[in-house]
C-alpha cells in the first residue's frame, strides 16, 4: 500500500482557463433500500467500491438512526476538504501545522423563503500552536481554497436530468 501523505502544494498553483478543468471525478449511486426512499433506507455506493453506507433517517426527523445521513457525509465532506485547505496553505507557508481540527455542524430545516428546505453549515477550526494572526489568514484563505465552502456560499453548477430508458 502506498504511504499515506498530503497532496503537493502545488495544488494552489493558479488554473488560467476558460472552461472547467476537471481533476477527479467520481460518481455515487443510491437506491431506496427497505422504504424505498433514499433518505430513509437508501444505500449509497461509489462507482469504485470506496464507498459503501446505509443511509437513514436520523432520529430528531422521525426514523430509527441507526446509519449515516446527507447531512453527515456532507459535514464530512466539507471538513475534510477545509482540512486539507489548511493543511496546504501552512504547508506553503511554513507553518507547523500539528493538531489541527475542522468541526462542522449541518443543521436541516425549514427554508423561510420558499416554505421548503435548507442546509446552514457551521465550521469552527481550532489550530494549536499558530499564533491567533496567522490561523486567521490561514482560515481566510482557506475559505477561497476549498471547493465546497465556494459552493456553500456562491452555489454549484448542478445539472438535473432524467436518464433515458435502455431500449
Amino acid at each position: 500500500m502506498k504511504e499515506l501523505s498530503p497532496p503537493p502544494t502545488s495544488m494552489l498553483d493558479k488554473y488560467v482557463g476558460e472552461n472547467f478543468k476537471p481533476l477527479y471525478s467520481t460518481s455515487v449511486s443510491v437506491t431506496g433500500g427497505i422504504a424505498s426512499h433514499g433518505r430513509a433506507s437508501g444505500v449509497a455506493r461509489s462507482d469504485d467500491g470506496s464507498l459503501d453506507v446505509e443511509l437513514r433517517l436520523p432520529k430528531a426527523l422521525g426514523g430509527p438512526g441507526g446509519g449515516t445521513n446527507p447531512e453527515q457525509l456532507f459535514a464530512a465532506a466539507l471538513g475534510a476538504c477545509f482540512h486539507g485547505a489548511l493543511n496546504l496553505l501552512a504547508t506553503k507557508a511554513n507553518i507547523k501545522f500539528e493538531g489541527c481540527q475542522v468541526n462542522v455542524s449541518v443543521s436541516f430545516g425549514r427554508d423561510p423563503v420558499d416554505g421548503l428546505y435548507m442546509l446552514v453549515a457551521e465550521v469552527t477550526i481550532e489550530i494549536p500552536g499558530v499564533p491567533v494572526p496567522a490561523a486567521e489568514e490561514l482560515v481566510r484563505n482557506a475559505e477561497r481554497v476549498c471547493p465546497y465552502t465556494k459552493m456553500a456560499r456562491h452555489g454549484i453548477i448542478c445539472i438535473v436530468a432524467l436518464a433515458k430508458p435502455a431500449r
